[in-house]
């Protein structure tokens, strides 16, 4: 038992880099997770994936201008994923195709724009720096922007928690009783999406940032009843998949993002096998 705990608990103890990776990914769970469930029930789980790329060219051109400096970096990121998200919502208002779509045609140009504008000013390692990033390379100015933005997105959900849970079971009651409400929690909660998918970019590049977000998410679906049983399944099964994948990338000497992300995908899985009866409910039944 001793030889278990010490396999556990050795690396973090023995090393900074491990001790840093652990503290952010611990972080990036509790502010992401709320973030993904509501994002499921939303039926918006696309918009998740479009963000995730849609910060690429952001980033791209603050490390371009600045280097990796967060300030540049995290703003360049902010201001793109905004953007997308902004241009995404005029085009599915304006025109004929839904949001989801609109969604799809932005993130694609916008991942494809990154690429471009890192491939030709800067390098493949670059590239690989800002697609997968590094959990095992937060820096303490990293880890205060994540603290920092979870920190906001749960103050954010306590404060309009009961609005934001009717406006996902029936956001035509909600406009109706509160005129422009559902549009403030829309912007809103669309806001705290960017800034999650910026402070998980930070540690685990722009592909894997949303890993964290909706695997936790879709396995507590599968797995809780009741809202609150959902946040808190997401959130433990994020945090249980960050100190296993944080320990399989230091013993088998493979990427912390991607083992991450596997071992909640890997937690997924099992929930889909030890629950295929399930049936998938009416939102309002899990609100």
């Amino acid at each position: 038992m001793s030889a278990l705990l010490g396999l556990i608990v050795g690396p973090f103890a023995e090393f900074d880099f491990m001790r840093h990776a652990l503290v952010g990914s611990l972080a990036l769970s509790l502010g992401c997770t709320p973030v993904g469930v509501f994002l499921l029930l939303r039926r918006m789980s696309l918009m998740g994936d479009s963000l995730s790329h849609a910060v690429l060219p952001g980033a791209a051109v603050g490390y371009l201008i600045g280097g990796l400096s967060l300030p540049w970096m995290a703003g360049g990121g902010m201001i793109a994923g905004l953007l997308v998200a902004l241009l995404a919502g005029l085009s599915s208002r304006r025109t004929r195709l839904d949001e989801g779509a609109s969604f799809a045609g932005f993130y694609l140009l916008a991942l494809a724009g990154g690429v471009v504008i890192v491939s030709k000013w800067g390098n493949s390692v670059d590239l690989m720096n800002l697609l997968f990033g590094s959990v095992l390379a937060v820096d303490d100015p990293s880890l205060i922007l994540v603290a920092a933005i979870t920190t906001v997105t749960l103050l954010w959900f306590g404060w309009h928690y009961r609005g934001l849970v009717l406006d996902s079971a029936d956001p035509t009651f909600l406009g109706q009783g509160q005129g422009k409400g559902v549009m403030r929690y829309h912007l809103g909660f669309t806001v705290l999406t960017v800034m999650n998918l910026v402070a998980g970019f930070q540690a685990m590049g722009t592909l894997m940032a949303v890993g964290l977000m909706m695997l936790p998410a879709a396995t507590a679906r599968l797995i809780a009843r009741t809202l609150p049983g959902m946040l808190l399944a997401a959130w433990l099964v994020a945090s249980a998949s960050s100190v296993i994948g944080l320990l399989v990338s230091y013993y088998l000497a493979c990427p912390s993002g991607p083992a991450i992300v596997l071992t909640a995908g890997v937690a997924y899985l099992s929930a889909l096998l030890v629950s295929p009866g399930t049936t998938n409910t009416a939102k309002a039944s899990a609100l």
